[in-house]
């Protein structure tokens, strides 16, 4: 996941606040570490960064330290690299040509082969992520080319994965997005014609900016006091965005390649009840990616909905927790059944995918002592068969219950009354594009990533 922002402001305003508000409307992305850079006039850098949430991590004091009219930001979920400080973005890289700053959504699959051959070459790291191999690619090449584009496409050529990036180099704001698509990434401008980037475009709305249009994939950007201009370097690009942005990720409110988010997860809700219809008293979504999906759910088979499960506003992403007593307590915290809603009712449960199975399995044990008659589970998305290596820090193909097991021991290993998920044509429906990632779902990768087995 992870969120990246970007803000260049031709009428030289201060922008740290801006990219502050950006952040934190993309928090749901990252919830480790945050980060900001800045720059005045485009050669120093001021940068803070630290492990926590946004408001967390920043006060006005440190904002205001953040001076300049360019600058980026991060919020890091960890997938590549351990939740410590040094992993947290921006990265800057210094070099006789300049410092460059980069913030990074996605992974790299043959990161640790370029790292190892990097090293080799003297190289040094701060950071155990992918992010910062990218970083020290681009700034080798600008050594030999010193043209920055230049120097990206020749980095892009050697770096497998998904990629969206932002950059500060020599007061431009560049950002690119790698051929498939795999990570969102668009453009907005405001009345003041600053120029923003965002992973997703409700970090537009927040700052009062125009969506202007989307990052192609293949495509890198530079802003500066030029304006705004494209270099495609991908000219025949195997799109192949990421299906669980639309089903999980990004925030309803958000559009993605000029497709509603929102409008994707109504309609997987009602095909996904024309698909799997159920007896049943009550619709109810488990909160909060399971909501739009479950109004949809309850429009298209004229069963009532209602919030039988109430969200812990003030608890994040669950923990690991050691012992099954911690780990039930933790469902608890962040999910309370309404007893009045559920009991003596047959429920169906809307939910937007089932990864390991002991979530659902707890969420189905604390409907049924909430006195509910039946409980009947259907999942927003197709069985999750296989790891994702782009970005999702989903575990190995032995952890995956919808690798190992049949639709009917999943159902019985959750105790659910009956089980059904939406079908791959159903997704592809809901979504509206075929040109999507779809490898957690059949194990068809569109990249190679013999480098993770």
């Amino acid at each position: 996941m992870c969120g990246i922002f970007g803000v260049f402001s031709i009428s030289r305003e201060n922008i740290s606040k801006k990219i502050y508000y950006g952040l934190y409307a993309l928090q749901h992305r990252g919830q480790e570490g945050a980060g900001i850079a800045t720059t005045e006039d485009g050669k120093n850098t001021n940068s803070y960064k630290g492990l926590g949430l946004v408001p967390e991590v920043f006060d006005e004091e440190k904002i205001e330290q953040l001076n300049g009219h360019l600058g980026i930001g991060h919020v890091r979920y960890s997938t590549t690299g351990d939740t410590t400080i040094e992993n947290c973005q921006p990265f800057i890289v210094n070099s006789s040509l300049g410092s460059l700053c980069i913030a990074h959504n996605g992974d790299i699959v043959n990161s640790q082969n370029l790292k190892v051959q990097l090293e080799k070459q003297g190289h040094i790291f701060t950071s155990s992520t992918d992010s910062e191999v990218i970083a020290h690619l681009i700034v080798k090449e600008l050594l030999k080319t010193k043209d920055i584009v230049q120097s990206i496409i020749n980095t892009t050529k050697k770096i497998i994965g998904s990629y969206s990036i932002v950059m500060i180099y020599n007061n431009s704001l560049i950002c690119v997005r790698d051929p498939n698509g795999f990570k969102p990434l668009c453009i907005g401008m405001d009345k003041n014609d600053n120029y923003y980037v965002s992973s997703e475009s409700c970090g537009l709305d927040v700052v009062d900016a125009e969506l202007i249009r989307d990052v192609k994939p293949g495509e890198i950007i530079v802003i500066n006091d030029d304006g705004l201009n494209s270099h495609i370097f991908e000219k025949n690009p195997k799109v192949a965005t990421c299906m669980f942005e639309y089903v999980y990720f990004a925030r309803p409110d958000s559009i993605i390649d000029g497709v509603p988010v929102y409008c994707v997860r109504r309609n997987i809700g009602k095909i996904l009840a024309k698909e799997c219809p159920c007896e049943a008293d009550i619709i109810t979504p488990v909160p909060d990616s399971g909501i739009t999906s479950a109004i949809g759910y309850s429009e298209e088979s004229n069963i009532p909905y209602y919030e039988g499960l109430i969200k812990n506003r003030y608890v994040g992403r669950t923990f690991i927790l050691p012992s099954q007593e911690e780990r039930d307590l933790a469902v608890r915290l962040k999910l309370n059944p309404v007893k009045s809603v559920i009991k003596d009712r047959r429920v169906v449960l809307i939910d937007d995918s089932i990864v390991r199975g002991t979530t659902s399995k707890r969420i189905v044990n604390l409907v049924k002592k909430a006195g509910a008659k039946e409980v009947h589970i259907r999942v927003g998305s197709p069985k999750i068969v296989s790891p994702c290596f782009y970005g999702i820090d989903m575990p190995t193909k032995k952890e995956l219950i919808g690798s190992n097991k049949s639709v009917e021991e999943i159902r019985n290993y959750i105790g659910a009354n009956s089980l059904d998920y939406l079908s791959i044509d159903g997704l592809i429906k809901a979504i509206g594009r075929k040109d999507l990632c779809m490898a957690c779902l059949t194990g068809e990768y569109p990249t190679d990533v013999s480098f993770k087995f």
